[in-house]
């Protein structure tokens, strides 16, 4: 198993891009699944979660052409349905989250869907009855096999209906669309997630000949359509890359500018790390960070201590919030951390302690954060990666600190970040791969 060993207290300097987003690749990569015709994707990162859903649609039988670095063709023409109840598919679609929204397509263009437990980060509780419920007002019939955890929808015809989420999920709401956009009649999808990534589904979707109106609200309109054709389609910019890269040149003291981060679809992330006391200016599509010694975390109007919470969008992506509290180890000032939507997800701050961190666990949702302002350095130490962001964030701190620092089980970190150690060395970390 792989680790990173890092020597930190170096400052860095240079032009970091963000790869293409994964959590907009998970998606956008299964429309191809709703027609026959060629789709071409480009700007997909070259992640272990990408690589692993590109795995799974070829064993499918979807036949996938490599253009360049980061763009595809994909074609949907030969899917074999039979596959689909094998072991070897129930092993292979286990193993990712992502790989839940391959059954919206299959029910809207096949009739049927399947998929097993999905597996995915270790970050509390993520339950999937908003993708089933809504298969099930569209007119599918829900059969869950608890012995082999194994999931199954089946529509001889999808009608179009009013949905109301119980949860604006970004994943349910992509697969109810991918399944309503071939429905018959109009489906009526309110408390939708409102995110880029849904954004941009919307977008390719309409492109293919799909009819959504509502594109960046909470509320679509889908007037189904018969047959989806062919498309183009570039993946946004990683915006939790990019707050990654934001926290990493602060904790560094570092001057960074981070290229082509398509601004206007970074919505309230900027401001936050602002609040944290990091100056960052806008250069056209770029970000820039200056290096700064110190920064100073922002307080609310009546002098009490800043809260930074999650919210759906256009609210705070919780995949931020653990960059947000490594970085408010070193500045000046507290913050209470609020992730309101995943119960273990601050369990790595034990790491962060044991590295000189004070740090507060209120319950599996709050931390209480009482910055260093640097007059006392992270020191290096070994820890494992429990989870994607988290991982990073380990890195972050590691990068920050005084001595050597291993993380292991790194693939958690390569699971969403591309490239990471090299792109990294090549603004000046001090970074290598073992094992």
């Amino acid at each position: 198993m792989a680790s990173f060993e890092i020597y930190g207290g170096k400052p860095l300097k240079g032009e970091l891009y963000p790869q293409g987003a994964k959590n907009e690749a998970l998606q956008v990569l299964c429309a191809p699944l709703l027609t026959e015709e060629k789709v071409t994707i480009s700007n997909i990162p070259d992640i272990i979660d990408v690589n692993k859903l590109m795995a799974l649609l070829q064993t499918m039988g979807v036949k996938i052409e490599k253009v360049e670095k980061g763009t595809y063709i994909f074609q949907a023409k030969d899917i074999d349905l039979s596959y689909l109840e094998t072991e070897d598919f129930k092993k292979r679609a286990s193993a990712l989250r992502g790989s839940i929204m391959i059954v919206g397509p299959l029910l809207a263009r096949f009739g049927r869907g399947f998929i097993p437990k999905p597996g995915g980060d270790k970050i509390g509780r993520r339950r999937l009855d908003t993708h089933f419920e809504g298969f099930a007002k569209l007119g599918a019939k829900f059969n869950y096999d608890a012995g082999e955890h194994f999931y199954s929808v089946e529509a001889k015809k999808l009608k179009g209906t009013y949905i109301h989420l119980d949860e604006a999920s970004v994943t349910g709401t992509s697969n109810i669309l991918m399944a309503a956009v071939m429905a018959e009649g109009t489906t009526t999808f309110y408390n939708a997630a409102c995110e880029p990534y849904i954004q941009q589904l919307c977008k390719m979707l309409n492109s293919m000949g799909a009819k959504i109106s509502g594109i960046s609200s909470n509320l679509l309109i889908i007037e189904g359509v018969k047959e989806l054709k062919g498309c183009y389609h570039r993946i946004l910019p990683d915006m939790i890359e990019i707050g990654s890269f934001i926290g990493l040149a602060a904790m560094t003291q570092s001057e960074i500018t981070i290229k082509d981060v398509s601004w206007e679809n970074l919505g309230v992330i900027p401001n936050v790390f602002r609040r944290m006391g990091i100056k960052l200016e806008r250069r056209g599509d770029d970000i820039f960070i200056p290096a700064q010694e110190r920064y100073e975390i922002d307080t609310f109007i009546d002098g009490s201590i800043l809260t930074v919470y999650d919210a759906p969008w256009p609210g705070f992506t919780p995949d931020l919030l653990s960059i947000i509290l490594v970085v408010a180890t070193q500045a000046k000032g507290s913050v209470l951390i609020h992730q309101k939507m995943f119960e273990s997800r601050l369990f790595f701050v034990d790491k962060l302690i044991d590295m000189g961190a004070q740090i507060i666990l209120c319950d599996p949702h709050r931390a209480t954060v009482i910055g260093l302002n640097r007059e006392h350095s992270l020191k290096g130490i070994n820890m494992t990666s429990p989870d994607i962001r988290a991982g990073v964030s380990l890195l972050i701190a590691a990068l920050s600190a005084s001595g050597k620092s291993v993380i292991e089980n790194i693939e958690q970190i390569d699971r969403g970040y591309q490239d990471i150690e090299m792109r990294l060395r090549n603004i000046g970390a001090d970074i290598r791969r073992i094992g």
